[in-house]
Formats: C-alpha cells, structure tokens, sequence
C-alpha cells in the first residue's frame, strides 16, 4: 500500500485520526513539554495533514487540554485510580500500587518523569485552562485514595487515629517526589528505593 493510500483511510476515520494525533501529541509533550510541543513534530509523527489535525484540534492549546483530559487523565485512571477501586483489601492494593509503579506504565517513567506532575510545573502557572485539569486530577487521585484508606480502616486494617485525608495528600506529595528523583538520577533503582520506604509506611499504618 502505497502512503499517500495510508495516510487518506486514516483521515476517513475521524476517531483514528483524532487517537494518533493525542497519542502522537502526548509523546512530544512528554518528551518537550507543553511549549516545547511543535505542531509540525506531530504531524511528522502521525504522516497526516495541517488539515486532519485542525479539523480536530482549532490550536495548540486545545490540542494540550485534550491530551490531558483524553490521555493522561485515562491514564492515571488505568495505573491508580482503578486497582484501589477494585481491591477487595484496599490497604494492600495501595501497597501494591506502589510496589509495581517501577515497571507500570508509561515505561518512560523513568527518562521523563511523571506527565501529570511535569505539566503541573510547567504550565499551572502560565494558563488556567491546564490548572484547572490538572488540578481535577490531582483532586481525583487524592480522593481516590483518601476513600481506599477509609474502607481500609472500616475492615479494621488501618489504625483509627490515622488522618486519611492528610495521609492521602502525603501518598501523592512521596509518589510524584519519588519519580522526580528517579527521573533526575535516570535511575529505575532509585525509585524502587524511595517506593520501599513509601511501602513502610503504608504498612505503619496498618493496626
């Protein structure tokens, strides 16, 4: 099949060409951040045309709200958010969550850092728009796991004088500090370390 012949069925499915063009998106801002984002990268990336991309997207900054509404929000609900909804023992499937952080995806964790967080330092300060979706994230990460550590203290696993709201913003604030080190020493070791001694004191919790 010829490319050209590629590239047109792609732009005649519009929900295909929309994924490659967040998917394609997403890895330039992983990789470059928001601003450092081309558009013609993307398009590079993806083999499609300015017009496939602005008939989805009017602009950059709309095309970097839907990466985070549309790919990395799914994301931290794929990685966090839905093992501490399903664990029958809510305690250790945050412990478990932690455990297998190293090895969960994105597997470029460890180059780049976490997406949330980098977009966070990147572009809170700059634009509302990424602020208040990041900010929903963030929200929806904590929430999630201040309710895994209620249930867990309802099953009598975690001791009652535990402050699960608190505690839960401490698991996020060591979750996204052990990724940052990580991505600064470009070391998977190194989280697995900070991640045993966030392990120790989920398990200090317990009764």
């Amino acid at each position: 099949m010829e490319p050209t012949e590629n590239v047109t069925r792609i732009e005649r499915n519009p929900d295909l060409t929309r994924q490659r063009i967040l998917d394609a998106a997403f890895m330039e801002i992983y990789r470059n951040g928001f601003q450092g984002m081309r558009l013609d990268d993307v398009l590079a990336v993806t083999g499609l045309t300015k017009g496939a991309l602005y008939h989805h997207f009017p602009n950059k900054r709309a095309l970097g709200y839907a990466v985070v509404d549309e790919v990395i929000l799914p994301m931290i609900e794929a990685m966090w958010l839905q093992p501490l909804k399903n664990a029958a023992d809510p305690l250790q499937g945050l412990i478990t969550v932690v455990e297998q952080l190293p090895d969960n995806k994105p597997p470029e964790v460890i180059q780049y850092g976490c997406p949330v967080n980098n977009l966070a330092q990147e572009m809170s300060p700059l634009d509302e728009g990424f602020r208040q979706r990041l900010d929903y994230i963030f929200r929806l990460w904590h929430d999630v796991t201040e309710q895994a550590l209620e249930r867990a203290r309802q099953q009598g696993r975690v001791r009652d004088d535990v402050n699960c709201d608190e505690t839960a913003t401490f698991i996020l604030a060591a979750v996204e500090g052990c990724i940052g080190i990580a991505k600064n020493a470009q070391s998977k070791e190194r989280l697995r370390s900070c991640n045993r001694g966030l392990v120790g004191y989920l398990r200090s919790l317990e009764i």
